[in-house]
């Protein structure tokens, strides 16, 4: 029992000694990646290896990304390092790909004057098909589709 005590005295000293150099946010983060760590494992009490949902990533991703990759190696993680930077590039590469779609599936509208031109364009000759006037166009240095017209 003496032997047991002693054994945990050295190694909560070493501990304690592993924490002087970091900072108080690094301190921090790794306490609030720990108490995430702890509830997806109570989540899933019974489950052989546990499980992180979308959102346990995105949390840990973002929490961690900004710790250096030693100050990762030592942390008590349940993934490894390398797996938690993935995720943060998956996560920005989502939020990268969600921002960059267009707000409206289709062909983008045609310009409102371009519109009017080609309209004016075919009332004012009638004997011109859409190929005539797609080809004025180009000429004008309006660059538009043949089928648009």
């Amino acid at each position: 029992m003496l032997l047991r005590l002693a054994y945990l005295g050295v190694t909560n000293a070493f501990a304690l000694l592993r924490l002087l150099p970091m900072s108080d946010r690094d301190k921090d983060t790794e306490i609030l990646a720990l108490r995430h760590q702890i509830m997806v494992l109570q989540r899933q009490l019974g489950d052989a290896r546990p499980r992180f949902s979308p959102a346990d990533r995105a949390f840990l991703a973002a929490l961690l990304h900004r710790l250096p990759t030693q100050t990762l190696h030592r942390l008590r993680l349940l993934v490894r390092p390398e797996t938690v930077l993935r995720w943060h590039r998956d996560l920005i590469d989502r939020r990268h790909a969600a921002r960059s779609r267009p707000k409206r599936p289709g062909r983008p509208r045609t310009i409102r004057s371009i519109r009017l031109l080609v309209l004016r364009l075919a009332q004012e000759n009638p004997a011109w098909g859409y190929r005539r006037i797609h080809g004025e166009l180009l000429v004008l240095g309006i660059k538009i589709g043949a089928s648009t017209v």
